[in-house]
């Protein structure tokens, strides 16, 4: 058994099309992982690279500790299930899942012996002799399962395989192939475009489109916490209702408005805890979202209501479903109209049509997404949160504390709003706050503080121990200060960006050779950046040419690097310390490279001339013609 890794995965065809951007992921061990999303998004592309059907433009991928890039399929250990079984029609059933087994040379009796007990866990002993034109597309469907278990593979790769059946017979396999999931205790990487699929049979599911990764996360996770709103209605039945509107903060409650309607409700603070406070003066437009579910035609179930105009409903046995408009004066049809609102209501719900009900809404199941770029603006892990202060001398008085200003940051006095990333938030400070609670988001340790009256966040190891009452510290150069929505101090930046070439050349080696030395030349390589040099290591500069092919060099890459990733040197990139920034415990230079502005930590004094040596270990590496991570 192994786990996966999946590190920065393109596909890219030689037309320039794109298919998966990207890509990166960590799959455990004997998980069951499901891609899903519409057609044309890279799922499948994704998986035919897992499984070395479709080469990997860029990235690297790992089935345990080996990079198996350039590996060939049959050497991957991996077994496929193909959406059209790709069953030989001339073999019977034992031969199709012996035949696998024949081209490694097995033994007989362990080829029968394996052909026998995939088939008693499939149920399908009794039709061992039978040619595939007599067996339902049930039975096929589960031969071609028990070809692809009899090699007992490190992981099993399906592609959409239950996409040729009947609902009914879907339903039945779905339940077959989890079960028989947790019978093999092997990794499982499913593919599919049926929501309903992946989220009952996923342990985690990635969402895609367009080549892009939109989210991974649990089922539940997915449905509770979508991150965009592309998210938000793939993933329930039935799609997520929109409503454009705008968020109002007023003291403890934030109204919430939607446009072309007479909404307007007032919900708790508490519920937007998460949420970007810029939304919150409503000046900008907000995708709000509610689930059909989150609606009760019971007008005091909840104690927000609102009226709404009945469409149709539709009768679905266990419960109705409600089409109904906002918009009591819309003359939209109701697909069309984007005041329009799906209500689940009890079996045997009846309403006449232009009928005017009320509803309560559960607010505290409310989804905000931007209206431009569709993300949610309250994730899981806040990026920031901002709260009041005021600037007097070299003391910032906010979170009910009085706080030192490094020497960088020295605005006028006055008031401000102060801005905090959740990354600047940590144990190891003075700042006095409240622990309020904790929640594992992906993995990670998020807890949640109170520090006067702003709840702040952020990520700790899984071994720190909290008390009621803890120390915060704040890291300074991660902070922002606006003063009448301008900005007046900046974080520090800290993703330097330079533009260079890798370029390679013959230099001069002695070897042994049976005991002989001799002398001869083998190729090294460097990258050329700001009118330096630097060697770059043979392995990185072969992952750049998998990715970039021959003509990587000379073409016009980017390097991104920390200012924890360079260091002044004796020797390296020649340049000038244009600026100079002290956070009391770091100092860091800003010094020109051609166009750009690179940042430095720097240990004590430097003069005014400086040379800068690149961590070229550490440097994350882009293709700029194609817009692609090589490293």
């Amino acid at each position: 058994m192994a786990n996966l890794q999946l590190n920065h995965i393109y596909k890219v065809y030689p037309n320039g099309v794109k298919a998966v951007n990207d890509f990166c992921m960590d799959i455990e061990d004997k998980e069951f992982i499901v891609f899903v999303g519409p057609s044309g998004c890279g799922k499948s592309t994704t998986l035919r690279m897992i499984a070395g059907l479709e080469d990997i433009t860029a990235g690297e991928l790992r089935i345990g500790d080996m990079v198996v890039n350039d590996v060939e399929p049959k050497d991957r250990d991996i077994a496929m299930v193909f959406q059209n079984y790709a069953l030989y029609p001339h073999m019977s059933v034992y031969e199709n899942m012996a035949f696998g087994l024949r081209l490694r040379h097995l033994p007989k009796e362990e080829i029968d012996q394996k052909v026998r007990e995939a088939a008693r866990i499939l149920g399908i002993t009794e039709y061992l002799d039978r040619k595939p034109k007599a067996m339902s597309g049930g039975q096929r469907q589960r031969v071609a399962l028990g070809r692809a278990i009899v090699r007992n593979p490190k992981v099993m790769l399906l592609d959409e395989p239950l996409s040729n059946l009947d609902a009914k017979l879907r339903t039945a396999m779905r339940s077959e192939i989890s079960k028989l999931h947790h019978k093999l205790q092997t990794t499982f990487i499913y593919v599919t475009h049926d929501q309903v699929e992946a989220m009952t049979m996923g342990t985690r599911i990635v969402v895609m489109k367009d080549g892009y990764i939109q989210q991974i996360d649990t089922p539940r996770n997915l449905y509770r916490f979508p991150g965009n709103k592309f998210v938000a209605g793939f993933i329930g039945t039935p799609q997520m209702n929109f409503f454009e509107g705008t968020l109002t903060q007023h003291g403890k409650k934030v109204t919430v408005a939607l446009d072309n309607t007479e909404i307007s409700l007032d919900a708790p603070i508490e519920y937007f805890h998460k949420a970007d406070r810029s939304y919150l003066d409503g000046s900008k437009s907000v995708t709000v979202g509610i689930r059909a579910e989150h609606i009760s035609t019971d007008p005091d179930k909840y104690p927000y209501r609102a009226k709404c105009r009945v469409s149709h409903v539709e009768e679905l046995g266990t419960d109705c479903q409600v089409y109904a408009d906002f918009n009591l004066e819309s003359d939209d049809v109701v697909g069309e109209s984007p005041t329009r609102v799906i209500i689940k209501a009890p079996a045997g719900s009846t309403y006449g049509v232009d009928s005017v009900i009320t509803v309560s809404l559960d607010l505290s199941q409310l989804h905000f997404f931007d209206s431009e770029t569709e993300q949610t603006i309250a994730p899981r892990i806040p990026q920031e949160v901002v709260t009041d202060a005021t600037v007097s001398g070299s003391t910032l008085t906010a979170l009910n504390a009085q706080i030192s200003l490094p020497q960088s940051i020295r605005p006028e006095d006055g008031e401000y709003r102060l801005y905090i990333p959740t990354s600047a938030v940590s144990l190891d400070g003075d700042i006095s706050a409240q622990f309020l609670e904790e929640e594992d988001v992906n993995g990670q340790r998020l807890v949640h503080l109170l520090a006067g009256d702003t709840v702040l966040f952020s990520i700790v190891g899984k071994d720190v121990q909290l008390d009621k009452t803890v120390k915060l510290g704040i890291d300074l150069k991660q902070v922002r200060l606006e003063r009448n929505g301008e900005v007046v101090v900046q974080p520090l930046n800290c993703v330097n960006t330079l533009k260079g070439t890798i370029s390679k050349h013959k230099v001069a080696a002695v070897v042994e050779e049976n005991g002989k030395v001799k002398n001869t030349t083998e190729l090294a390589f460097t990258f050329d950046v700001g009118g330096a040099s630097f060697d770059c290591p043979r392995e990185l500069a072969m992952r750049l040419v998998n990715g970039g092919g021959q003509h990587i060099f000379g073409k016009e890459l980017e390097f991104r690097f920390t200012p924890y990733d360079v260091h002044v040197a004796e020797q390296g990139i020649a340049t000038t310390v244009e600026f100079r920034s002290n956070y009391g415990k770091e100092q860091f230079v800003t010094c020109p490279v051609g166009e750009q502005k690179v940042n430095v930590l720097v240990d004590g004094e430097v003069g005014d001339n400086v040379c800068l040596s690149l961590d070229v270990g550490s440097l994350e590496i882009h293709e700029v013609a194609r817009g692609i991570r090589l490293a």
